[in-house]
């Protein structure tokens, strides 16, 4: 079981994700707490607060203010912004004036837009779990428990109406699960950790009741909302893809407080038919519009792909929890996939605009937007990016995990002895990565480094001579006697590879995709204005070149075809922060015969 490194210990410095965390904390918590009170996100708290006015927006739209909350609060662990703390203060003075004597807290119900409880798609235990996240977050970043007192309160409420022997209740959109442990772990109230486990049990016996189950909306509304069976026997995924994802990182936390196999056996399976048959190539996850999730295994249409933005994100923290649960590197692949692909492409290398929908096709007309009615994908990020130096590390009873290659400093509490890493690379641009150990303490016995699935070759070297390592599920791990100023020096091979889809996604049929790295690269009409006729050849030749001033610093690739066609490519994520045009991730592929090209 690997422990978790917190992102605050983690002092990120290179010149990819510094820049974008430091863009969140200058532009995006600014756009995203600006529109939060300008569409009356805010304002609905002071509504229900005084009993005047009239709710304002989707009733979920609680959720969106928590969630830029929590972004705020990981972002002040990073950097004490006395501005922005004082701003976030104000809000959460506003919630907590507008939470009711008995703890329930929704705007949308207190202002009389219905009867609560009624209607377990209504979003009141998802947006009570953002809350709760926020309220964690916050006060390990501040000390201040204003906002934490709310989510007790809260949690207490549920506590008092749901469970053996109190209500049923199904939450249609799960969130509150995973939530609930991370508000027991803070205060140590077993009834809520109790509590989560109840909401899991619940599902697939029946229970569920409102829009969803009972109109049919969709085409079953119990397997929309991964209630048709109970969580410890489903293997497939099925229903919105952010409810699941939401819901497999619970079963996990769960598990882990808890103990017992069964969840973690359903997880294995869960696992391996959303990675391997209902994954695209960027690590988005939903092909469908229609109940923005899954449809059947290999469906992956590309310019109607769904691959909302939050589901990327949520792809990160369950496959965070495996890996921390099995310590297998595979788990920190599909979360490195997710990550620099699916859910950065998610907002602007300005930090101003975003994706909900991520396709990986385009005819011109997808484009980022300022905001959304329903704007979980914006807040999502803003919550999101801060904290990505908290994927870097890992830490074992003897050992020290090394899951993603980010040009930081960090110092780690290691078995109540702090250990120094420092790490200098130019990732995701070149493969070479180097790590320094100071204060090494005497029970460090290995240090294992994750050897990515992209990775065809690699080299380890210590203090300048070849490291004697083992493979090992996915790492690379090294048994020395460490020293303090120990120097790893890890050579990962990133060549441009082609791609090629499984044959049974027929979208992809006779396409090819390039990859270099962790990174997804896609083709734009601005730099390839015959794209509709473009083309890869099996035989093609890839250049790299690494261009500083263009779209924040990217390696483009050069694919040169033997007819003398050129195709110039850029990383995915970057994709559509120019002028409208069309984009391709998958294009034809041609294969070479005696001169003359065949499709």
């Amino acid at each position: 079981m690997l422990k978790q490194v917190a992102f605050n210990k983690v002092q990120i410095k290179d010149r990819f994700w510094a820049p974008r965390i430091q863009t969140t904390q200058d532009v995006t918590l600014d756009v995203c707490l600006n529109k939060c009170e300008e569409t009356g996100r805010i304002e609905n708290f002071v509504k229900a607060a005084t009993g005047k006015g009239e709710f304002e927006g989707i009733y979920f739209n609680d959720s969106d203010v928590y969630k830029v909350l929590e972004g705020v609060a990981y972002t002040l662990m990073l950097n004490r912004d006395p501005a922005l703390e004082a701003r976030a203060d104000e809000i959460i003075d506003k919630i907590a004036a507008a939470q009711q004597t008995d703890g329930y807290l929704l705007c949308y119900f207190i202002m009389g837009k219905g009867e609560r409880w009624t209607d377990m798609e209504k979003h009141e235990m998802y947006c009570a779990g953002h809350l709760m996240e926020a309220a964690v977050a916050y006060y390990q970043a501040t000390g201040k428990d204003t906002l934490l007192s709310v989510a007790k309160r809260l949690a207490d409420h549920f506590d008092d109406t749901f469970g053996p022997g109190k209500r049923h209740w199904v939450p249609g959109h799960q969130e509150i699960e995973l939530a609930l442990v991370k508000l027991y772990k803070v205060t140590g109230e077993a009834r809520y950790l109790k509590l989560a486990h109840f909401l899991l049990e619940e599902r697939g016996h029946g229970h569920g009741k409102g829009v969803i189950w009972d109109s049919g909306n969709f085409s079953d509304g119990a397997a929309y909302c991964q209630d048709d069976k109970p969580v410890s026997q489903q293997e497939r995924v099925s229903g919105h893809a952010v409810r699941a994802m939401y819901m497999y990182a619970g079963m996990a936390d769960v598990a882990v407080e808890m103990g017992g196999t069964d969840y973690l056996d359903a997880l294995k399976k869960l696992w391996r038919n959303v990675a391997l048959q209902n994954m695209y190539i960027t690590g988005g996850i939903g092909p469908s519009k229609h109940n923005e999730g899954f449809t059947v295994d290999y469906d992956m249409p590309n310019a109607t792909a769904y691959c909302e933005t939050c589901a990327s994100v949520a792809m990160v923290y369950w496959n965070d929890r495996l890996n921390n649960l099995w310590e297998k590197g595979v788990y920190a692949d599909v979360l490195e996939r997710a990550m620099y692909n699916g859910a950065l492409a998610g907002v602007s290398l300005a930090g101003d605009k975003f994706f909900y929908v991520n396709p990986l096709s385009s005819d011109g007309t997808h484009h980022r937007q300022e905001w959304f009615d329903c704007s979980c994908c914006p807040t999502q990020i803003a919550r999101f990016l801060p904290s990505v130096g908290g994927y870097v590390y890992r830490a074992s009873e003897d050992g020290l995990f090394v899951n993603l290659f980010v040009a930081s400093d960090a110092e780690i509490d290691y078995g109540g002895e702090p250990l120094h890493i420092s790490q200098q690379t130019n990732y995701p641009w070149d493969g070479a990565v180097e790590i320094k150990l100071a204060k090494t303490p005497k029970h460090l016995k290995t240090v294992a480094l994750r050897v990515p699935g992209w990775c065809k070759s690699f080299s380890v070297t210590i203090n300048g001579k070849a490291a004697n390592l083992r493979c090992k599920d996915g790492y690379a791990v090294i048994e020395v006697d460490w020293q303090d100023g120990d120097k790893i020096s890890y050579v990962m091979d990133m060549s441009a590879e082609k791609m090629r889809a499984d044959p049974r996604i027929k979208a992809n049929e006779g396409r090819i995709a390039i990859q270099r790295g962790p990174l997804v690269y896609c083709a734009e009409a601005i730099d390839n204005p015959d794209l509709s006729n473009a083309f890869i050849s099996d035989d093609a030749v890839i250049f790299t070149r690494f261009d500083a001033d263009f779209l924040g610093g990217v390696m483009v690739l050069d694919v040169h075809n033997p007819d003398g066609s050129l195709l110039h490519m850029i990383p995915y994520y970057a994709w559509d922060n120019r002028e409208a045009g069309a984009m391709d991730v998958w294009l034809p592929e041609k294969k070479v015969f005696e001169g003359l090209y065949q499709v």
